[in-house]
């Protein structure tokens, strides 16, 4: 099975994280494949080590970008894939009108049906986002929902010295964009409710000075620290108390599988994805979004409760590895890459 995958997104994120892995995934299961995308320092790094072709293209509007357009119709030409994989809507619109091989588009969140005009099938990363695409006009049969996952290798926790952390103190990591979306305001004014506990916010994005001057306005600045973008997510999760996830606006939510496979106790915000597949007191404790008081309770509960955190953490493990594990991506893709190419365009 040859698959030309093709993402248009930034060097950071949950989606690039979701593709970065799920190509690995596919890649270590046999299937051949090629990527176009933006030139990327860390996955073209990963691509060439894994002798996986890439080809750069820019992405820009589509009716400006002749040049992504050629560069994958001569990928398409020279891999002759036996499916072509659009991952989320700026990508997407870039698929080609004719072809032999069948577009597939993907859906990280509830995107415009405009964008996958010549897609034939697609994919959305929760159920509720599968049942948007059909809703906005997609055939069901050409519609499946296949989850994301996270195959996270152990490693020793992250040195807390490293990250000016005192050793014995709670800490509360938060993976996410520094973006309005991902509520990390609610969750440095939660930090005040919090005494002695540190928060460690891996990410990067447009709120970073914003965030920053809020965290000195409410006085907890001497316990945030700021990582910027990490490609450690294991060591980070192994050396923290708590994962705490309080998105606003969230379609599903890598973070929440990742805490689950390092068993770390979970604290998420019920947003669309998070409220999908967090079970309340099970797999996580869920809270109500842009609730400052009912975060730090949250936190302060776990933080007390060493049974409810290890009641969190099993129930994880059981949604992690029923779910959401890299070989259930490989046998759910693959098997949805078969049927495109046996029903084809």
């Amino acid at each position: 099975m040859r698959v030309l995958q093709v993402m248009a997104g930034a060097e950071h994120g949950g989606a690039e994280t979701m593709y970065s892995d799920s190509v690995q995934a596919l890649h270590k299961a046999g299937v051949e494949q090629m990527v176009v995308g933006r030139p990327s320092p860390l996955r073209d790094a990963l691509w060439n080590g894994l002798g996986i072709p890439v080809r750069h293209a820019r992405f820009p509007q589509p009716w400006i970008g002749w040049g992504t357009k050629w560069t994958i119709a001569k990928a398409i030409r020279d891999f002759k894939p036996d499916v072509c994989h659009f991952w989320m809507a700026r990508a997407s619109s870039y698929a080609p009108a004719r072809g032999g091989a069948p577009n597939i588009g993907w859906f990280g969140g509830p995107y415009d049906l405009k964008y996958y005009k010549n897609c034939q099938y697609f994919v959305g990363v929760t159920h509720e986002l599968a049942r948007h695409i059909v809703a906005s006009g997609a055939p069901p049969e050409a519609t499946a929902c296949i989850h994301t996952f996270a195959d996270l290798p152990p490693q020793p926790p992250v040195d807390r010295a490293s990250l000016e952390t005192p050793e014995g103190v709670p800490v509360l990591l938060s993976l996410a964009r520094l973006h309005y979306h991902k509520a990390l305001d609610v969750l440095l004014k939660a930090l005040v409710q919090v005494p002695g506990a540190y928060l460690w916010l891996a990410g990067e994005g447009p709120l970073k000075d914003e965030l920053k001057a809020l965290a000195v306005s409410l006085g907890v600045d001497q316990r945030v620290r700021w990582l910027g973008w990490r490609t450690d997510r294991a060591a980070l999760l192994a050396a923290s108390t708590l994962c705490t996830f309080p998105s606003r606006i969230e379609p599903f939510g890598t973070v929440m599988v990742e805490a689950w496979a390092a068993g770390v106790p979970l604290i998420t915000a019920a947003a669309a994805g998070p409220k999908a597949y967090c079970k309340n007191e099970s797999n996580g404790l869920l809270i109500p979004t842009d609730d400052v008081d009912a975060l730090a309770t949250a936190i302060n509960r776990c933080l007390a409760d060493p049974a409810l955190c290890q009641r969190l953490i099993e129930g994880g493990r059981q949604t992690y590895e029923s779910t959401f594990t890299s070989e259930v991506l490989v046998r759910d893709m693959t098997a949805f890459y078969r049927n495109a190419i046996k029903k084809g365009r």
